[in-house]
């Protein structure tokens, strides 16, 4: 199961206190103070993983408290500290504190780590207060409470492109023919209920990696057919691809078609139409006259907007697509590497 929003309670280890104690061996009548520090409290950590696909264990286990450092000692013994918890997220997982709506990190690179709570730091013992007006302090401090937040999990696909489309417009048969993912594939309406990602491999030691959201439909952006739930997942693609079904007998015509996606991504978050795209004519195995198909091409010529005709099921078209797609990606990470 594909989960990609979660809420949870995180409570970091409290600080232990320190130690009030003298020193009482039999040849040291007056023996100074000796109680040690207490130890810090564990932290709580997050750590982004590519082994980690979803947020679905965080619907089972939502509450995750660090060990507290133990109490200072006599003799100056220190107390132990607590013990980290590790958390591992799948890479793309922004966390906020739910309280503020404030971004603690955006994790994104495997292996990325970030502490999220804080452990309360030990208190001093007596030993520490020690002066030559003031040699047998019975002051210490208390530990410090860790850190404690309710927090909000949400999962953002990594991806170089970001099919775009309405149900039914091929993306999930696009994503099977030119990459190893398979999902589930259906004559009808949002057969794809969660996002795919899809490793495509276009030259000699070369890919990108595409992802299937489900389709959208118009008012997505308000949250109709989950809208936003999948839109946000092309928030980090660098390129879009629009899939337009220029099947003739459709109730709307395939310009109709483009202008509500790129309206419904407007509406949703305005920089996703600074993003460069393309645009994908399916399904021409079954276009019967062509009228639609012409009259998309006639549109893409007049504004210089990319257009790949193309079947999934024949495969015309996807060779010429996938080079389009893998240079344009180059393009973007060179420029990025120079620019960002």
């Amino acid at each position: 199961m594909f989960i990609d929003h979660a809420r949870i309670f995180v409570k970091a280890g409290d600080g232990g206190s320190g130690h009030c104690s003298f020193r009482r061996e039999k040849f040291v009548p007056r023996g100074g103070p000796s109680g040690g520090d207490g130890g810090h409290g564990g932290h709580i950590i997050f750590t982004a993983s590519n082994r980690v696909s979803t947020l679905l264990d965080f619907r089972y286990q939502r509450h995750y408290a660090a060990q507290s450092g133990e109490r200072g000692q006599k003799a100056n013994c220190h107390g132990s500290n607590g013990q980290n918890v590790v958390i591992h997220v799948p890479v793309g997982t922004l966390v906020k504190v739910e309280e503020t709506g404030d971004t603690l990190v955006d994790l994104i690179a495997d292996g990325q780590t970030f502490v999220v709570a804080e452990g309360g730091k030990g208190g001093k013992g007596n030993a520490r207060f020690a002066t030559s007006t003031n040699r047998g302090p019975r002051e210490f401090e208390p530990g410090t409470p860790g850190e404690e937040h309710w927090l909000t999990l949400e999962l953002k696909l990594l991806a170089d492109v970001g099919l775009v489309g309405f149900p039914n417009a091929g993306k999930s048969t696009l994503i099977s023919a030119i990459s190893s993912a398979h999902p589930e594939i259906g004559s009808y309406p949002f057969t794809t209920l969660r996002p795919h990602l899809g490793v495509v491999e276009w030259a000699e030691e070369s890919s990108f990696v595409v992802a299937d959201i489900p389709g959208l439909i118009e008012g997505a952006h308000e949250g109709k057919g989950l809208g936003i739930q999948f839109l946000k997942h092309i928030q980090r693609t660098a390129l879009l691809l629009f899939l337009i079904d220029i099947t003739e007998g459709l109730e709307q015509d395939p310009i109709g078609i483009f202008e509500t996606l790129r309206n419904e991504l407007k509406a949703f978050d305005p920089t996703l139409l600074e993003r460069p795209f393309a645009i994908a004519a399916t399904k021409i195995d079954s276009q019967g006259e062509g009228q639609y198909l012409q009259a998309l091409q006639a549109y893409c010529v007049e504004h210089e907007y990319p257009c790949f005709p193309l079947s999934a099921i024949t495969r015309e078209g996807l060779p010429s697509l996938v080079t389009y797609l893998g240079k344009a990606v180059l393009e973007n990470k060179a420029s990025c590497t120079s620019n960002c």
